[in-house]
């Protein structure tokens, strides 16, 4: 009788602790000054998930008066900041690992102010071989609701 073989993929090498390289390595000084915590990473599909699934990250920006502008609302530049770098994380888990990435068109839609702290869920559209397109949905940790919406593109190096 022929042996049986389980297809079993491979472990992704873009995990926790690779995003977590990337954001001391890759991103401007000054975004760690934000403060940004990588919550979770989804390269490859968990069992279960919806058939329309996208890899991509959660990242978290702990609320700060520093991150404030007028008022105690969070900046529109560190909203962004946040999106972009959510999105750079979540092409690197789609790719399974880093490629040097440029934005090329970017987008965001702020739908209301926040003074909490902020989560990004970043998800890649599409992944080609030259240009990724990535969404993010910016929502406020307090209780969930959209804070902003993000669309990009990136030209790969």
């Amino acid at each position: 009788m022929g042996e049986v073989h389980r297809l079993v993929s491979p472990e992704p090498a873009f995990d926790m602790q690779a995003a977590g390289r990337l954001m001391l390595k890759v991103f401007a000084p000054w975004v760690a000054d934000l403060a940004l915590l990588v919550e979770s990473i989804e390269p490859v599909r968990p069992s279960g998930a919806p058939p329309d699934w996208q890899p991509g990250a959660v990242l978290r920006m702990p609320f700060a008066k520093k991150i404030c502008g007028d008022g105690n609302v969070v900046c529109s530049q560190a909203l962004m900041a946040l999106a972009d770098t959510a999105m750079v994380i979540a092409c690197s888990a789609a790719w399974n690992g880093y490629r040097p990435m440029s934005v090329i068109d970017q987008t965001m839609h702020f739908l209301r102010p926040v003074n909490f702290d902020v989560v990004a869920d970043a998800r890649v559209i599409r992944i080609g071989s030259t240009t990724n397109f990535a969404r993010v949905t910016v929502l406020s940790a307090a209780d969930k609701r959209p804070v902003g919406m993000v669309s990009s593109a990136y030209s790969m190096q």
